[in-house]
């Protein structure tokens, strides 16, 4: 796997595709900053539309932030106030990774290093926990209960493994886990018992792969086959063929996706751009998850903020 962790290079991706052509004028950058900031808690973490501060938001909070214009100084000490105050060990996966993804974040902009204290053997620890998830398919599975492996899940666990500078055991079993989700419409589903492709799975099935070294022309053209099955008319990408509407999580993933395996052209670019900025955006500050949404959300601005940035790096010049 490379030397940077993927999370670290999508941020970098998308920042320099903001910078370009088809970014972000500064008092926009403002608005959605202003707009983050206010889901602020005063225990330093972020909340979704409602509720108190949570890992999940408070690490897409931290990412939009990094994507415009990175953590500040004066953001940094609460928030690192609020990352002491959990332990790692009690973490499931997804919030381990968004713990560890914020840590990171906290050092890159000149914080603290937050497990500098910790004991020399908490890197074994955190590997035990994460394999402790570990299934005879192959796969990760979302909490202890699960019998089966997810695509989603697996693929935070390999991004976790990265953060970490780890490999996970057995790599080429995990990569024909991804296989076996692999659906006869060249897209791959979430669980085992699923029979009809997601764009979010199939993404993360795709990055996965891609890391692991078993990204190929065949799958490439699968993939891509599938992407025009889920173009929406609206100009996005749907979830599956069975939503009828393009949302911003799956139009990220799936022009993610497209650009990975070197077919942006499945989608009209110049659509999504208009979609994005016109039905998604709102004038103070923040984005929603798609039309049918009312209002903006932490999450889907930081989704709508990658497809811009996504959109610098394939729309020409103007």
């Amino acid at each position: 796997m490379p030397a940077e962790p993927y999370l670290l290079r999508l941020e970098s991706r998308l920042q320099r595709g903001l910078a370009g052509p088809h970014g972000l004028s500064p008092d926009r950058i403002e608005r959605h900053r202003s707009f983050i900031l206010k889901h602020q808690q005063p225990d330093g973490g972020f909340r979704g539309r409602e509720g108190e501060s949570d890992l999940y938001y408070s690490a897409f909070a931290i990412r939009a932030l990094g994507l415009l214009g990175g953590l500040r100084p004066e953001e940094r000490p609460l928030l690192e106030e609020y990352l002491r105050r959990h332990d790692w060990r009690k973490l499931g996966v997804i919030d381990l990774m968004n713990w560890l993804t914020m840590v990171v974040a906290v050092q890159a902009a000149g914080g603290e290093d937050l497990l500098a204290d910790a004991e020399e053997v908490w890197l074994g620890q955190m590997l035990q926990s994460l394999e402790a998830l570990r299934r005879p398919d192959g796969g990760y599975a979302k909490t202890h209960e699960g019998a089966t492996g997810s695509t989603y899940h697996s693929f935070l666990v390999l991004l976790t493994y990265e953060l970490l500078a780890a490999t996970p055991p057995l790599p080429n079993r995990l990569a024909q886990f991804f296989f076996n989700q692999q659906r006869d419409d060249g897209g791959f589903v979430e669980i085992a018992p699923m029979r009809r492709s997601g764009t979010n799975p199939t993404a993360a099935a795709v990055a996965s792969l891609t890391l692991l070294g078993h990204l190929s022309d065949e799958l490439s053209d699968d993939v891509s086959a599938f992407l025009k099955d889920v173009r929406s008319d609206e100009g996005g990408f749907q979830a599956n063929t069975r939503i009828p509407f393009a949302d911003s999580l799956s139009t990220f993933t799936g022009l993610l996706t497209a650009q990975d395996i070197g077919r942006p052209g499945v989608i009209d670019l110049d659509r999504i751009q208009e979609w994005v900025t016109t039905q998604l955006e709102f004038p103070t500050g923040g984005f929603r998850a798609a039309t049918w949404d009312e209002q903006a959300d932490i999450e889907y601005s930081f989704y709508a903020l990658g497809l811009l940035g996504l959109l610098g790096h394939s729309m020409p010049p103007e």
